[in-house]
């Protein structure tokens, strides 16, 4: 059998489609369908999809897909998949290959294509210059719509985001923005900078996190965000597409790391990079576990005279627990969502405090009535009450606090957080009831 006959489209079958079938299919399905085969027919699907259809469906794949594609094919191809693939996918691929991979497709890149590329590359990952795309429409402010029209159709079809056009002077300085639906609309021979004079603009700096474009993006309903350098100048946009897919990545890696699990892992992550990734936090959770105990160890007197402590301690601790998750879930959210404000952010501690205070009054009393009601035990069930209140207090302060200390100290806000919370709630759990079962029932 010749090699064109191996990798012929009937060969392999995804849900009855065959490779020719799935170039009628939508990117982001055809990336679905691909992602579910072995390496070796995702190779032959991607080979036998036109290029054009190839780079689009790649581009919707995970990374670890992408990466492991790409680095199978053939250079050739593969740099011209990368070539096809709009800027920003590109750069994003590129950045997770090794240096010699991504030099070799960078050089089977025509020329023009390269240099932005590579200019791409020398950006943050992370910031609004690491997401944003080149492939925008820029037209001289002094044109009339009727030019710019003309302009627009003639450039159109090479660009991804044709939402707005950009309006630059002679020093290429952004100006103004103005949709295409107004240039449309504007009654003819109008100017193009007669239509953004009272224009508020708003850009963003290519260093800033992404995120925080992110927030911008929603604060102002725009579909897309232009980027500009210190002096001004539009390097690119950033859009709502990609906010999408940066709100989905922060609230994925906040989640994994709220627990200690890799920011990036998924489930074809590799298992041994896994097992880097949480290893460190699990020890961590041991030697924090430790402090727990040793609270343990010290009321073991206490525990021993009265065995029934013990059967009390998980629920003490499991309902601060649960009192704090609720509160740190609610805080990292909100520091998610918006941008970081001090002030408000130390009010909504005192706000969990108060909602603390309050869950626990009412969940104490209740638990003091069930104590009081099966053993007839005063003593033990205002003990028992008592403790459970004051640790979810303590809990819905520590899950709303641990965030923003994160926060100060400049790191990840979710990082290990839930580690962190389980510590001081059982810990501190376990402290006031055997303490104060110590005070008032063995004295």
């Amino acid at each position: 059998m010749s090699s064109k006959e191996e990798i012929r489209p009937e060969d392999v079958e995804i849900d009855g489609l065959t490779a020719a079938e799935l170039e009628a299919q939508h990117p982001a399905d055809a990336a679905e369908a691909i992602e579910g085969l072995d390496l070796t027919d995702q190779i032959k699907f991607i080979k036998q999809l036109p290029v054009k259809d190839a780079a689009l469906s790649l581009a919707e794949m995970e990374t670890h897909d992408q990466k492991e594609i790409i680095q199978n094919l053939n250079r050739g191809l593969a740099g011209r998949i990368v070539a096809h693939m709009s800027p920003d996918d590109a750069t994003d691929l590129l950045d997770e290959l090794d240096y010699e991979l991504q030099q070799a497709l960078l050089r089977r890149v025509p020329a023009e294509e390269r240099a932005e590329l590579k200019t791409l590359l020398t950006f943050d990952p992370d910031t609004a210059g690491g997401v944003m795309n080149t492939e925008v429409v820029i037209l001289d402010q002094d044109l009339n719509v009727d030019l710019a029209i003309t302009k627009i159709r003639e450039e159109v079809e090479d660009k991804e985001i044709p939402y707005y056009a950009y309006l630059t002077d002679e020093k290429d300085r952004l100006v103004g923005v103005v949709s295409l639906r107004d240039i449309l609309l504007a009654r003819r021979g109008a100017m193009l900078k007669d239509l953004v004079k009272t224009q508020s603009l708003v850009t963003v700096g290519y260093n800033i996190d992404k995120e925080e474009v992110a927030h911008l993006i929603a604060h102002y309903n725009l579909l897309a965000l232009p980027v500009v350098d210190f002096g001004n100048r539009l390097l690119g946009v950033v859009t709502v597409d990609d906010v999408i897919d940066i709100i989905h990545e922060e609230a994925s890696e906040d989640m994994q790391a709220m627990v200690g699990a890799g920011a990036d892992e998924t489930t074809d992550s590799p298992w041994l990079y896994s097992v880097r990734m949480r290893l460190p936090w699990l020890i961590i959770n041991v030697l924090f576990s430790a402090i727990s105990a040793w609270v343990v160890h010290l009321f073991e007197g206490n525990i021993a005279e009265m065995a029934v402590l013990a059967v009390l301690m998980p629920i003490v601790a499991n309902q601060a627990g649960n009192t704090g998750q609720q509160a740190l879930a609610v805080m990292i959210r909100q520091l998610a969502m918006e941008r970081f404000d001090r002030k408000r952010a130390w009010l909504a501690v005192v706000r969990e405090l108060r909602i603390g205070l309050l869950n626990g009054a009412i969940i104490s009393s209740l638990v003091f009535g069930v104590a009081f009601g099966l053993t007839g035990k005063l003593s033990l069930s205002l003990v028992m009450g008592l403790a459970l209140g004051v640790d979810m207090v303590l809990g819905a302060v520590a899950g709303a606090s641990i965030p923003l200390l994160l926060k100060e100290v400049g790191r990840d806000p979710a990082q290990a957080s839930s580690i962190f919370l389980t510590t001081i709630t059982d810990s501190m759990g376990f402290f006031f009831l055997l303490g104060l079962a110590g005070l008032v029932l063995l004295t």
